[in-house]
This record gives C-alpha cells, structure tokens and sequence, in this order.
C-alpha cells in the first residue's frame, strides 16, 4: 500500500512539474534570465502602485490560513504572545470581502517578536495568480507594529515582471478578532 502511494504522489509531482511551466508567459530560464540581466543598463525603471486585501484566518478550522507552527515556553504567559510563530497561505483579493476577486496569496511567515505590544516579524511574498503580474511575487521583510493605525515594511524583491523589485507596502487592518484579520494593503514598487 505505501508503495502505491509513494508512486502516486511520484507521478503527481511528474505531472505538475510538465504542466506548471506552462502556467507563466515569461520565460525564466536560466538563459533568458542572463539576457534579461545583459539588457538591463538600458532599461528604463518603472513604478507600480498595487492594492489589495490580505485575510488572514487563525480559526483553527478546515479553511485556517495561518496555522501556529510553534511557540515560546513563556508565549502562554504573555500579553503580546511573545514567541508565536505562523506559517501562512493567506488569500489576496481586490476587495474586502473574501468572495471578492482573488488575484494571489501571501505565503510565508510571521512571529509575535515584541515583549511590550503588538509587534510581528513579517517575511513573506505576495504571489500573483490572477491579473496582469500572474506569476510575478514581491517580498516583504519587517517589522509590522498592528497596534499602529498604518504600517509600513519594505519591499526587498520580486520575480517575475518583479525582478530586482525594491519598495514600500503600506498595511492598515480593516477588521480584526482573534480568529481573522482583513489587512488593506497598499504598494509602491520600482523595478525593471
């Protein structure tokens, strides 16, 4: 019986690598990755502005978003969770509302890294499915004070339409309870 499986997931994972390079338009061999970078002293820097909806959900149910990976001994004993640790897969949506449009997820991982408020270490990407920056990602590494009305954390790269992305993303929470947090986002990037 374990054979079988293994055998399946075998195949599976065959089956996804033929069918995934079909999914984005750019090429992103090794090859064409060196001639994009031998064009680049003569590209021209562009600015893109994006907006959207973060939901994080931290339910514990069968549609959980941010799943806790792991905790500090003294995380129970903390106000601000010190220690907490969540791996997500958080959908992205051009409104407030789950059911509107989605265009990506932000995958990654945040941690309660603050003794004295409300303060998360965020190292995530926000990956494209849906629009014109389908299969293009920006990073984000920093630090996300949630008790502040607005947030700002850096852009530090992408890939894709991304490349070499550098930027500034602007978070404020649109709702939040202890189980969901809906987080508008707003993005400046500049990138080639």
């Amino acid at each position: 019986m374990e054979k079988a499986i293994v055998i399946g997931l075998i195949i599976s994972l065959s089956l996804m690598m033929m069918i995934m390079p079909m999914v984005d338009a750019l090429d992103k061999s090794p090859k064409a990755v060196e001639q994009w970078f031998q064009k680049l002293p003569h590209a021209k820097q562009k600015t893109t502005k994006l907006h959207f909806y973060f939901h994080d959900i931290a339910d514990g149910g069968a549609n959980e978003t941010a799943p806790i990976i792991a905790q500090a001994n003294i995380t129970s004993l903390s106000p601000f969770l010190f220690g907490i640790l969540r791996m997500i897969d958080d959908p992205l949506t051009v409104g407030p509302e789950l059911s509107s449009k989605r265009i990506g997820s932000a995958q990654g991982i945040y941690g309660s890294a603050a003794m004295d408020e409300f303060g998360l270490l965020m190292n995530l990407n926000f990956v494209f499915t849906q629009g014109p920056y389908k299969g293009s990602t920006l990073s984000l590494l920093g630090r996300n004070a949630i008790g502040q009305q607005y947030r700002e954390m850096p852009i530090v790269g992408g890939s894709g339409l991304f490349r070499l992305a550098r930027g500034i993303a602007t978070a404020k929470t649109y709702f939040a309870n202890f189980t969901l947090a809906i987080v508008e986002y707003h993005l400046i990037v500049l990138h080639y």
